[in-house]
């Protein structure tokens, strides 16, 4: 330490180092101005940089290098899928295509030029609003398998649920059907080596999506793989909110139940479930998968239209957050949202208010008790805006509300992997499915007023009387909300 403090002392060692430190600050916020990115955030970023370097330096690193323009697949295999997509036109009639409303005409036009969502007719789905009926259904249908399964899953817990969905796996694997699995490493980190050495022992390829390893932990730990999608032999797909822990069956992590939604798929849009699939796989220094025959139109009275739309910070647009706005700003009825965070952006909370001061039902359900303090708290510090417009806004109080689930008016719902929060607006890999259909809007309806019941009505007059600390505590956590 002596010899250390000796060489310090040096003015010139001192300056040189002070000099050099300086320039790698000013370089960064140079960098940060460059990107053009929302003014608020480059200035919070510039404020952070200034104020306290070193730290600021780090939280950069970490939380806020900017990957929008790293290519997620080559332009080659971009366009062989995009051929393949072409495919799915083949999903119902022209006598039996369902006429949209002018609002839902937008929304497929917009999701397909920003993303190449591809929408197609004739789908029919099942509605999962608990584990064990989801995990039950799954298993079964891995069972089924004959040719291929691809899974891709945030999380996936060493736990009984999670050791039944892999013993289903590696069945199938010894029988000859080809597996593949992407998991988050964050999402992941937990769960023992030794548990995915099996499924690689069974001939299953089991890979993490941005493994978080030195030296790129800087570049990688931020941006997390939050889908939850499986594709069977091209004729069945799964998509929703639903990771694979015992939680979702028989509650946990202090909560009696976990609420949720997840969505079983047959028709031509389990075709964009593998393309999305293919992407992540390809994106990982993996071939293309095998190329899947579109599938037939399902035995469905009412078929539904539906169309996958994927985001990600790789991504041009923000995706999500711009279909989500444009949909809210064009209901005439009703907007419903369930979601375990609510941290929107400024022009989502602008629709949000508008639409309520517009004379539009806004209902907004989070659990009262969250899994993260700090996101319940800065999902809170939304909650008096919200009340002053008009927006009604549930606490549930069942257990852990995980549903990420949108329903607007009578014919469009959305639901998959999207918490309707900064992460997942900016940092996170997320699916969402878009469905446009009367009867599938009711049956999501009549869930989420069923949910309602088990809820607590927050009260405007009450809510303004929260302790001081409460509301400091509150203010403080949404200035992380970026973050989060």
């Amino acid at each position: 330490m002596t010899a250390i403090s000796e060489f310090f002392s040096v003015p010139w060692v001192w300056w040189t180092v002070m000099t050099v430190y300086a320039l790698i600050i000013l370089s960064t916020i140079g960098v940060v101005v460059s990107e053009n990115r929302n003014p608020v955030k480059s200035l919070a970023w510039v404020t952070v940089l200034l104020v306290t370097p070193l730290i600021g330096l780090i939280l950069y690193i970490v939380f806020g290098r900017n990957i929008q323009n790293k290519r997620i697949i080559s332009r080659r295999n971009k366009r062989k899928l995009k051929r393949l997509s072409q495919l799915g036109t083949t999903g119902v009639s022209e006598t039996r295509r369902v006429r949209r409303s002018a609002r839902s005409a937008q929304l497929i036009k917009l999701a397909q030029s920003m993303a190449m969502a591809h929408y197609t007719e004739g789908n029919a789905a099942t509605l999962f609003n608990n584990g064990t009926d989801k995990f039950c259904s799954l298993i079964a249908d891995i069972s089924s398998a004959r040719k291929f399964i691809n899974l891709e899953y945030y999380i996936i817990d060493d736990d009984e649920t999670g050791n039944a969905v892999a013993n289903a796996l590696i069945e199938r694997a010894k029988a000859g059907v080809k597996v593949r699995f992407i998991y988050d490493h964050v999402g992941s980190f937990k769960v023992r080596k030794r548990f995915f050495r099996r499924l690689a022992e069974a001939g299953i390829e089991a890979h993490p999506f941005f493994k978080v390893a030195f030296p790129p932990f800087g570049t990688r730990i931020n941006w997390r793989n939050h889908r939850k999608i499986c594709v069977i032999d091209g004729r069945i797909g799964y998509i929703g909110g639903m990771n694979i822990a015992d939680r979702y069956v028989t509650g946990g992590k202090h909560f009696p139940m976990w609420r949720d939604l997840h969505l079983r798929i047959e028709g031509p849009a389990v075709l964009s479930l593998h393309q999305s699939f293919s992407v992540d796989w390809n994106f990982m220094g993996n071939p293309l998968p095998e190329e899947v025959v579109p599938a037939e139109t399902a035995e469905n009275e009412n078929p539904i239209g539906m169309q996958l739309l994927t985001g990600g910070p790789t991504n041009q647009w923000m995706n999500l957050t711009l279909v989500f706005q444009k949909a809210i700003s064009m209901a005439r009825k009703c907007v419903y949202i369930q979601s375990p965070y609510f941290l929107p952006t400024e022009g989502l909370l602008h629709a949000l208010q508008t639409a309520a001061l517009s004379n539009v039902d806004v209902r907004i359900m989070m659990p009262r008790h969250s899994d993260s303090d700090m996101l319940r708290w800065a999902s809170c510090s939304y909650i008096q805006e919200c009340l002053r417009a008009g927006i009604k806004i549930y606490l549930y109080k069942k257990g852990m509300l995980h549903s990420k689930a949108i329903i607007i008016d009578d014919d469009f719902v959305t639901i998959g992997s999207t918490n309707f929060d900064f992460r997942s607006f900016e940092h996170n890999f997320e699916a969402n499915m878009l469905i446009y259909s009367e009867e599938f809007n009711s049956r999501v309806k009549n869930q989420f007023f069923s949910d309602q019941q088990d809820c607590l009505r927050v009260n405007f007059a009450e809510w303004r009387k929260r302790p001081v600390t409460e509301k400091a505590m509150e203010s403080i956590m949404r200035l992380f909300a970026p973050i989060l």
